[in-house]
């Protein structure tokens, strides 16, 4: 009686068995749904969204690099910058002794106002000689008046052969005077026509020693050529320096680009004028710079590389090249997060519209992008100076003449 009780009590052993399988089946069902809708939710982001984005980090800041070198050769005796400080285009950096250029300079200054005062002599000259001139056509008038006189004379014996003789030499004699006289006028004008003393060709052999004696005095002070950060200095107080010698470098830190190097499968839609998202490694993902592509490169880095790759080898490997994008940033973010030239960046092109052109245009630039008009000034107060000895020595001639 107490068997049949005891096993209906017990429930039978497969049933947990049973349940297990079915409790699996359903999570992998589950997972495998879940998994579905990543990968739906994937591929419509990557349509919509990724699809239209081309990205790298092997991005880095670059910038010019503006040296500065003397254009002579002299001796080091002031530096008034060092390396990180920021300088203003034309402010005075190096200066070199200026001894040898002092001496050259007061020569050629003299010999300028010398030039000026013999110059000045031959226009002088020219009005005393025609005033020659005048007076020996006076006397030649009064030769011929007197050989004529005696000529008529003659007949009546109130004047002797002898008399007449001297009269014609006396006439002779003037006109050769005259004529002397003359050929010294046109000799001298010769030197003087067409021409004032300033214009002078041996005022203006003269000056143009003086201007460059004054550069070659005004070079013995080097000016920063543009506005930016004073880097790599190597130049040393008594250090003798020849012409051309780097000394330091200035860095505009406000002119700044980023030259992103993208694999070469990369650059298909990739074109001129498309937006630029960029993050920079030394301010995070925090900080967002907006730019635009401006250039392609003409060339990958290895075909411009020092020795490039020969390819055409029995052991050649394939390697994805890389081409160089030049991708301008916003001169506003750059001054409120200043970069540096090498820091790295992270770059993302949106190539969603792909109309445009890969190849920059010809058209003609309306300014010149990169100048610079210190180096002006030295000339400008060169012919000032220049102006200034030849008025000095000109004196009322120079109005004149």
């Amino acid at each position: 009686m107490n068997a049949p009780s005891q096993t209906t009590a017990n429930p039978p052993a497969s049933t947990p068995l049973a349940a297990k399988p079915r409790k699996r089946r359903a999570l992998l069902i589950i997972v495998t749904i879940l998994l579905l809708l990543v990968a739906i939710a994937y591929g419509v982001w990557w349509l919509i969204f990724a699809s239209h984005y081309e990205s790298t980090d092997d991005a880095y800041v670059a910038g010019n690099v503006v040296q500065v070198t003397p254009q002579i050769g002299g001796t080091v005796v002031a530096i008034n910058i060092d390396d990180t400080e920021l300088v203003q285009a034309g402010a005075p950096l190096i200066k070199l002794d200026q001894t040898d250029a002092d001496v050259a300079l007061r020569q050629a200054e003299a010999q300028l106002a010398q030039t000026v005062r013999e110059v000045r002599t031959l226009f002088t000259n020219n009005d005393a000689l025609a005033a020659n001139v005048a007076l020996r056509s006076a006397d030649v008038q009064r030769a011929r008046s007197d050989l004529a006189r005696r000529q008529e004379l003659i007949g009546t014996g109130a004047v002797s052969g002898e008399e007449v003789e001297h009269a014609k030499s006396a006439l002779q004699a003037a006109e050769s005077a005259l004529q002397a006289t003359r050929e010294q006028l046109a000799s001298n004008r010769a030197l003087t026509d067409n021409t004032t003393i300033a214009k002078h060709p041996n005022v203006l052999r003269a000056a143009a020693q003086l201007r460059s004696a004054y550069l070659a005095r005004a070079r013995t002070e080097l000016p920063a050529p543009i506005s930016g950060y004073v880097a790599k200095r190597s130049v040393q107080v008594g250090q003798r320096v020849a012409a051309g010698t780097p000394l330091l470098s200035i860095v505009p830190l406000d002119t700044l680009w980023v030259d992103a190097n993208f694999k070469e499968v990369q650059i298909a839609r990739m074109r001129i004028g498309q937006p630029v998202t960029l993050y920079a490694d030394s301010y995070g993902s925090k900080v967002e710079y907006h730019g635009k592509v401006v250039g392609l490169a003409a060339g990958t880095g290895s075909a411009f590389a020092l020795l490039p790759a020969q390819n055409a080898s029995g052991n050649w490997i394939k390697v994805v090249q890389r081409l160089p994008v030049r991708i301008s940033l916003d001169p506003k973010e750059l001054a409120a997060n200043p970069l540096r030239i090498g820091l790295s960046m992270r770059v993302e092109v949106d190539i969603k519209n792909d109309q445009g052109t890969s190849l920059s245009g010809s058209a003609e630039r309306n300014e010149i992008p990169y100048q610079t008009s210190v180096f002006d000034v030295a000339a400008q107060h060169a012919d000032e100076e220049i102006a200034a000895i030849i008025a000095a020595n000109a004196g009322k001639d120079a109005a004149a003449h």
